[in-house]
């Protein structure tokens, strides 16, 4: 499959090396950081000192006005300071990864009332200066926020739910959370910790840890507050193609703080789910117990400051109850006793520790040092429930480390931030029970499951991690003056990370088992009940010499440049480029097997057996040696140039109407599950094997063969049925010119003040190209994707049955997931103060989103080429949605809050076949977005009230109680399907069965408490 030519946003060669070399001239060394700390810019007299006092800390940071008064002070870590120059006195509070004005030229005006609250909770006198001048479409979201608003996971990205554009989900099956920006994959965020990317470069959800995971990537306690920048993001920030998530950690002040608290749920405290309500069952006995401590305080008063916090969750979670299909209920009764004995309510033990250190050192007026560690360790038995037993369940290992050690060096005219890291992330599911997996189906029909019980599968076995060490750091000049004043940020990175690959084990074969409930005529391979002896064996077994892990070394590159330019004090340009590289040796040095080229030159499948299998392919508009590897035709994608443009435009001059815009592009990367498939599927062979006592297959070749009960001793026995010299079971291959997935971004919106109102209205384009997929390479002997299968001339299908002789499917990974998103963000905040003592966010979003390809899907086999697929309305995202948050001081001490979520029903992605709308003519199938019927999909209300009592000047304890979806609506999340009938598929009339899902986005009502105690 050839690329299409990324011709839009492609610079001029002469002026990328131009801007490449000045880079590395001025930086030499210096490499990024993601900022997460504030800058302060303004006007003071020409030539005055400006300092900045940390209120909570004592670190103090001052510069020199240049001869027009412009000054600029960089690096801030975000908190309330005393800003001094002269006569003039001014105490404001900043926030992460803002840029504020703040004039200090003239008398000094009066202080501005209120108070906020910093990152270690000490309490000042200042509201937080408002960033209006930027062109990144962004919002803030406070402590106060993070402390008080109803909450369901304590994960603290869930109150980025409140941003527009933006989308947090909780499955109620595994507690999984998941966090999305427009309509892109989740894997396409990233989350800046610090300045620290937390990328995950294996596995989808986009911050490291997170996939198939109920637990917290960092603990809340830790994080003091975070911006959600949703697109137009400045060159500085790498690996994202939708969200960046820039948060920062807490610090320790010069006084003794600390907190302990403690969050409780259980059985008695909810309403049954909508599974537990579709199954007619009796409610799981679930429990969700949190808690946790921070502690931090002064070493050195002034000086060093040390901050440490622990927490950990005790979960019993709900899943479906065991059961067979309810579509198939008459066979229940026929499955063996110890099957039987399992059926019924079942759950998913979850247990997590997270823990976070942080050091912090002014070495001196002018150096910071700061050294920060976290530790993650989850365990938890999964993939239980609906027709899984708890025998065959897995156990997810969940584990990660980091270290963070920066330097901060404060020069008169700049700012260098250095930093060295180290990361160790490693999941690794493991089998819950070593044996034999039976699974009992439909008769014959292997794909027809009833139940799976008495081992994991042996695809559940992984191990799947990254690790390794990375050097960054930022080079700003704030002082720097041509045709405006400029604050100018370059530098380069290096990261060396071990990537490990592995999704399938040589263990616990799957034997299948046939079950007749009477409804087919009884023979001796298929008796009423079930049949002891299985009619199919499964397993998988290492070609010899070749590891099933595959772990590589890769090397990633990134250089950029930007320039905040103030042209005039109204008009503000952000002018940025960054590029960015990666070296996967286990991709570019690959060597597609001997046997697998031979297979794919050798003969070809059922009529054309006679000719070449890749001649057979190339009819169906593959050319195989577009995939086939001779471990030097590939190359890593070194066309990664990305540059960012954006402007605001004061309307006003007093930064009340601010007009902003900007358009860019970024990169985001390929996840290695994917990427290392290509390895680890070459070496595992995978057998299927039928016994002719219980199939009714005829001896003739080696998948036919007498059943004996020694096949049930261990994985020698079956290997005595294989030559394990040879390689067999799916082919994986990759286009040897992929190339990095990119979104480019357009944006244009206008921030206002209203009184006490923040208020923001934005339309944002985002258009997602060369997102990764695998599709079916195999095709019919003449060339078709779809067709008669041999098993009946009526019917139509994919050509599954004719993979390459010997061998599994062949399956090719490409670019080529393509996205368009049109939005319109809207929101509107009154800040929470003490003097009003009330707060409010709205943030509404419009969304029209269509592709080829919607959500986390990466597996395309409904039609012969990710080019085949219909651009559709995709079903990542709603086409409203509103979320609105508020925050009450009622009298004695007691504060209410609440949150309200409604959202239209996202549009149903499905698959159509002929039989579905009443064709008597077997055709290809549909790939069609059916809309679900009613106004709101999703109704949530949640509420929260707390009490705080006092005991001392410096210490209080809080009770609360936080209600989730108080109305218990069901809001469902999946539905039947009508596509209509009379042989013709008709839009107007497919829909989506509102009432009959059995799954909800939302958990049921549900009520936690918890208590506090601070000091």
């Amino acid at each position: 499959m050839k690329h299409r030519n990324r011709s839009t946003f492609q610079p001029k060669r002469k002026l990328l090396t131009c801007a490449l070399a000045s880079v590395l001239v001025i930086a030499s060394g210096h490499a990024i950081a993601q900022s997460s700390n504030a800058t302060l810019r303004g006007k003071a007299e020409a030539g005055a000192q400006v300092t900045a006092v940390n209120t909570a800390t004592g670190t103090k940071r001052q510069v020199t006005a240049t001869a027009d008064g412009s000054y600029a002070l960089v690096g801030l870590a975000p908190g309330t300071y005393k800003v001094t120059s002269g006569g003039t006195e001014r105490t404001v509070t900043l926030q992460v990864a803002t840029s504020v004005n703040l004039d200090l030229a003239g008398a000094a005006p009066a202080a501005p009332a209120g108070d906020a609250t910093t990152l270690d909770t000490v309490r000042v006198t200042a509201p937080p200066l408002q960033e209006v001048k930027t062109s990144e479409v962004g919002t803030n979201v406070s402590l106060k926020q993070i402390n008080t608003v109803p909450q369901l996971t304590r994960n603290f990205l869930e109150f980025a739910d409140t941003v527009p554009g933006m989308q947090f989900t909780t499955s109620q099956g595994n507690g999984q959370s998941q966090l999305r920006g427009g309509a892109q994959k989740t894997s396409a965020i990233n989350v800046y910790i610090d300045g620290v990317g937390q990328k995950n470069y294996v596995l989808t959800g986009g911050v490291s840890g997170q996939d198939q995971s109920a637990g917290n990537p960092f603990p809340q306690l830790a994080i003091g507050e975070y911006k959600v920048v949703t697109s137009n993001y400045k060159a500085e920030f790498d690996q994202v193609g939708s969200a960046a998530v820039i948060a920062q950690t807490k610090s320790g002040t010069n006084e003794f703080k600390g907190e302990v608290f403690t969050r409780y749920t259980n059985t008695s405290m909810r309403q049954r789910t909508v599974g537990e309500e579709a199954a007619g069952t009796d409610k799981d006995k679930t429990k969700q117990n949190e808690y946790g401590f921070a502690l931090g305080g002064p070493i050195i008063q002034d000086k060093m400051h040390f901050f440490f916090s622990y927490e950990a969750k005790d979960f019993v979670l709900n899943v479906d109850p065991v059961a067979v299909p309810a579509n198939r209920a008459s066979y229940q009764d026929f499955l063996p006793d110890r099957i039987r004995a399992q059926y019924g309510p079942t759950t998913s033990p979850f247990a997590e520790d997270l823990y976070f250190a942080k050091i912090s050192w002014d070495v001196g007026d002018n150096d910071r040092l700061e050294l920060s560690a976290k530790y993650r360790d989850e365990e938890a038995v999964s993939g239980n429930g609906g027709t899984t037993t708890d025998s065959a369940a897995k156990v997810n290992f969940n584990t990660e480390k980091r270290y963070d050690l920066r330097w901060m060096h404060y020069g008169e005219s700049y700012l260098n931030e250095a930093r060295v890291t180290y990361e160790d992330a490693l999941f690794n599911p493991a089998a819950y029970i070593i044996g034999n997996q039976s699974v009992f189906t439909r008769g014959l029909r292997e794909n027809e499951v009833l139940i799976t019980s008495d081992s994991t599968s042996a695809l559940s076995i992984q191990r799947k991690g990254q690790k390794g060490p990375a050097f960054q750091n930022d080079l700003t000049f704030n002082s720097f003056e041509w045709m405006g004043d400029h604050v100018v940020k370059m530098g380069v990175k290096y990261k060396s990370v071990e990537l490990t690959q592995s999704e399938n084990s040589a263990i616990n074969p799957t034997f299948r088992y046939a079950v007749n409930d009477g409804s087919e005529t009884p023979s001796a391979y298929l008796p009423i009940g079930t049949n002891t002896i299985p009619y199919q064996v499964n397993f998988n077994a290492p070609f010899e010499g070749a590891s099933p892990i595959v772990t590589t070394k890769s090397k990633q590159y990134g250089i950029y440049i930007q320039d905040d330019w103030d042209v005039t004090d109204r008009l503000q340009l952000n002018l940025g480029l960054r590029w960015d590289y990666e070296e996967i040796p286990s991709y570019l040095d690959f060597q597609t097997p001997q046997e697998v080229v031979d297979a794919l030159y050798g003969p070809g499948t059922g009529s054309n057996s006679g000719g070449v299998y890749a001649d057979q392919l190339r009819a169906g508009g593959v050319n195989i040696e577009d995939y086939i590897s001779t471990g030097n035709n590939r190359k890593a994608d070194k066309n990664n140039w990305a540059p960012r443009l954006g402007f605001s435009y004061d309307l006003t001059g007093d930064e009340r109407w601010v007009l902003f815009g900007g358009a860019g592009r970024s990169y985001d990367r390929n996840l290695y599950d994917y990427m290392g498939l290509e390895q680890v599927k070459s070496a595992l062979s995978t057998y299927r094997i039928n016994f002719v006592e219980s199939s009714g297959c005829a001896p003739v070749s080696a998948t036919c063969v007498n059943w004996d009960p020694r096949y049930l001793n261990g994985m020698d026995e079956l290997y005595s049925l294989v030559d394990v010299r040879n390689r067999n079971g799916e082919i994986d291959l990759m286009n040897n010119d992929l190339v990095t997935p990119y979104s480019d971004q357009y944006s244009l919106g206008i921030r206002g003040t209203i009184g006490e109102w923040n208020t923001s209205a934005t339309v944002a384009y985002v258009h997602s190209k060369e997102g990764f997929v695998f599709t079916l390479g195999n095709r019919y002997p003449n060339g078709n994707f779809y067709d008669a299968p041999s098993w009946n001339a009526n019917d139509i299908a994919q050509p599954w049955e004719h993979s390459p002789p010997g061998f599994g499917s062949l399956i090719l990974g490409d670019n080529g997931i393509e996205t368009k998103t049109t939005q319109l963000l809207l929101s509107a905040e009154k800040p929470y103060t003490e003097e009003s003592g009330w707060g409010f966010t709205a943030a509404y979003t419009f969304s029209r989103a269509r592709g080829n390809r919607g959500g986390d899907e990466h597996y395309s086999f409904d039609a012969a080429t990710i080019e085949e697929y219909p651009f559709i309305d995709l079903k990542a995202v709603s086409r409203h949605r509103l979320v609105m948050t508020g925050i009450y001081d009622l009298p004695w001490g007691i504060t209410a809050s609440a949150k309200v979520t409604l959202a239209t029903p996202p549009p149903g992605n499905l698959v159509a076949g002929w039989w579905e709308y009443g064709s008597t003519t077997a055709v290809p199938p549909l790939i069609v977005s059916v809309d679900a019927p009613g106004t709101l999909g999703t109704k949530q209300l949640d509420l929260s009230l707390s009490k705080r009592f006092d005991i001392a000047e410096d210490m209080a304890f809080e009770v609360r109680a936080d209600m989730i979806n108080v109305t218990n609506a069901a809001n469902y999340s999946s539905y039947r399907t009508t596509f209509g009938s009379g042989g013709v598929y008709d839009p107007e009339t497919s829909v989506i069965s509102s009432g009959l899902g059995v799954t909800s986005y939302t958990p049921p009502r549900t009520l936690f408490v918890s208590a506090r105690l601070t000091w």
